[in-house]
């Protein structure tokens, strides 16, 4: 057994005894990490803005797993978010030893005519909210020898989105870091991962006004996951210490475009793929 594989085995024994903080967790996909982490029997540090929604969630796994669940309301688009976390966490002696930076949105249109208020929150919640809640958090992690980070990216990541171009261009941000820093942190007790689910049934789609693209056509939703199945695969990969998990095999076939065609091919395809529905 490598080292590697011995911090993963010790981190899944005593994940009963971890305390994971996620973000957006009043719905979809990190409504969903945060069912699975109580299941494992973490306790959880909830945080969106939707303080209602994270009251009930946070009564029901309480009740259901006999974990502690505590919720913090917060905006991440504020410049100062991770800073009000982290002074609101150590103010209730809490410490983090699971960070899923799950928070994120993204916007349908051309770059150009796209709202530029959108994009600065966008890239605030994103990009900057993610940064530095992790280097934050992971100080802590090392000093102590063991922790996770799971940053939930997309198979956006692994090519250019014309339509969406600050959305995957983000998500690309967050693959490249996560993967430079967990082999950064390689040998400390302590990983992340990015985990790059496709198109998921959940309400983003909505609020980025994708129902307008053929992207959401009749055959793509047949093979959309569901948030729980992402959810379940992108938990068991953070546990074992992987550094990427592309949810899903067609999926996964996808993010190889941009090894088998041009780049400017890969934009044109997924511009196609991705064009406003005719009407």
């Amino acid at each position: 057994m490598t080292q590697h594989q011995a911090n993963a085995e010790q981190f899944q024994s005593t994940t009963p005894r971890a305390t994971a903080l996620i973000t957006g967790a009043s719905g979809g996909i990190g409504e969903a990490i945060a069912r699975q982490l109580a299941a494992h029997g973490a306790h959880l540090i909830l945080v969106a803005r939707s303080e209602g929604k994270m009251q009930t969630l946070a009564q029901e796994l309480s009740a259901k797993h006999g974990i502690q669940a505590q919720v913090i309301a917060l905006d991440l688009t504020r410049p100062d978010a991770g800073e009000v976390l982290e002074r609101e966490v150590q103010a209730r002696n809490l410490k983090v030893d699971i960070l899923v930076n799950n928070a994120g949105f993204g916007g349908f249109s051309e770059f150009w005519t796209q709202d530029t208020g959108e994009i600065n929150r966008m890239l605030a919640v994103n990009i900057a909210a993610l940064t530095d809640l992790t280097r934050r958090f992971l100080p802590a992690m090392v000093a102590q020898g063991r922790g996770r980070v799971l940053n939930v990216a997309s198979t956006a990541a692994f090519m250019p989105g014309p339509l969406m171009a600050v959305y995957y261009a983000s998500k690309a941000y967050v693959l490249s870091l996560s993967e430079a820093v967990n082999e950064e942190l390689r040998g400390t007790g302590v990983s992340v991962t990015a985990l790059c689910p496709g198109p998921v049934e959940t309400g983003f789609q909505d609020a980025a006004s994708l129902n307008e693209s053929k992207l959401l056509s009749g055959s793509t939703r047949m093979t959309m996951l569901s948030a729980d199945e992402v959810a379940k695969q992108g938990v068991n990969a953070m546990l074992r210490g992987q550094a990427v998990l592309v949810a899903g095999g067609i999926n996964r076939a996808q993010t190889l475009l941009p090894r088998l065609l041009p780049r400017a091919a890969v934009a044109r395809l997924i511009a196609r793929v991705q064009a406003r529905r005719s009407v």
